[in-house]
């Protein structure tokens, strides 16, 4: 029976990258989930976020009818997000090397060489894509918002694209600011994180995780001070048992900071950033405070020529796209993404930078 499955159509293809097990992230999947409706069959996402309200319902005297009650603050903006845009080539040089993992004389076929390849960088075009989602999550919450520039090509800027999440003309409402540094003679860590969960916790917004970075991590797991308050027999302030839950990021335990009972992670993992030096996701000395699925990942769709020469439009998290070039005899695989991540409440964090020296 003849098989018709064309490994590069575009339809197919997509159902592939989707079928690719995902890359564990931490701060894409803890805080900026995907759900129904977060993905816009349109070249522009709505931005939607709102103030958190605790304001109470009114009595009423009998026969006074209701009373009408004003919403929150709530604002809608739109957004046309900048593309992701990795692609690979395929010549006959790669299709005559030996392939990653391959027996020395497996004897494949250049097609089925070809076919495997295919797959492999789908898989690492998707990986890379996931990493700058992961970037762009991390900065959203550090800025209360995100500065994305787009390239002509590898070394070209070409735009650069800004998106905060809060009236810049004023100072930014998620940045808290400690006194002394923990690791000082005078620095607090119990009294700031106590601070920075009460200023969310003052607008309506819930209060669950404690993000630090590494350096400031090894603070909280060596000082003296809190190994001597964590083991008051008469007081129940949490405990610590370090493990890694993904790559890069451990859950150091559970503290309580005045009934805000927060789960501890600490943060190292690194990406290489677009000059080729490598980075840190999180700062080393730099602590956070918020709450998971405090944000969502949207996405915006891709239109692209296809075979039949006509313009096509996917509304997917993953376009892919392949293009052969005859003449060269080339061909290019092309993953495509148009993501951003945006907070559902405002400024559902609080970031310190430099806690500890």
């Amino acid at each position: 029976m003849p098989n018709n499955i064309d490994l590069f159509d575009t339809y197919y293809m997509a159902g592939m990258v989707q079928e690719i097990v995902p890359q564990m992230t931490f701060f894409r999947d803890r805080y900026f989930p995907t759900g129904t409706g977060d993905i816009f069959a349109a070249n522009k996402v709505l931005v939607e976020y709102q103030d958190g309200d605790r304001r109470l319902a009114p009595f009423v005297v009998p026969r006074a009818g209701d009373i009408p009650v004003g919403r929150g603050g709530y604002e809608v903006d739109e957004f046309e997000p900048p593309s992701i845009l990795p692609s690979r080539l395929l010549t006959l040089d790669d299709l005559q090397k030996r392939g990653f993992g391959e027996a020395l004389f497996s004897g494949s076929s250049q097609a089925e060489r070809a076919r495997a390849l295919h797959i492999r960088d789908l898989s690492d075009l998707d990986r890379r894509i996931t990493r700058r989602e992961e970037w762009m999550a991390v900065q959203t919450m550090i800025n209360n918002g995100c500065t994305m520039t787009a390239y002509i090509d590898n070394k070209t800027v070409g735009q650069t694209y800004d998106v905060f999440y809060y009236d810049t003309s004023g100072g930014n409402p998620a940045i808290y600011t400690v006194s002394d540094e923990w690791d000082d003679t005078n620095g607090n860590f119990w009294s700031d994180v106590e601070a920075m969960c009460g200023a969310l916790a003052d607008r309506g917004l819930a209060v669950a995780d404690l993000i630090l970075g590494s350096t400031a991590a090894n603070f909280i797991l060596s000082d003296a001070g809190i190994q001597k308050r964590l083991d008051n027999r008469r007081a129940e302030f949490g405990n610590l048992a370090p493990k890694i839950t993904t790559p890069g990021v451990s859950w150091l335990g559970r503290l309580n900071f005045s009934g805000f009972e927060l789960d501890i992670f600490s943060v190292r993992e690194t990406y290489v950033d677009d000059s080729g030096t490598t980075q840190r996701f999180f700062p080393a000395k730099s602590a956070m405070v918020t709450s998971p699925g405090c944000g969502h990942m949207m996405y915006a769709q891709i239109s692209q020529i296809e075979p039949d020469e006509q313009y096509h439009t996917f509304a997917l998290q993953r376009v892919p796209k392949f293009v052969v070039d005859r003449d060269h005899d080339i061909r290019k695989l092309r993953l495509g993404s148009r993501p951003l991540a945006a907070p559902l409440q405002k400024s559902p964090w609080m970031y310190a930078a430099n806690v500890v020296k």
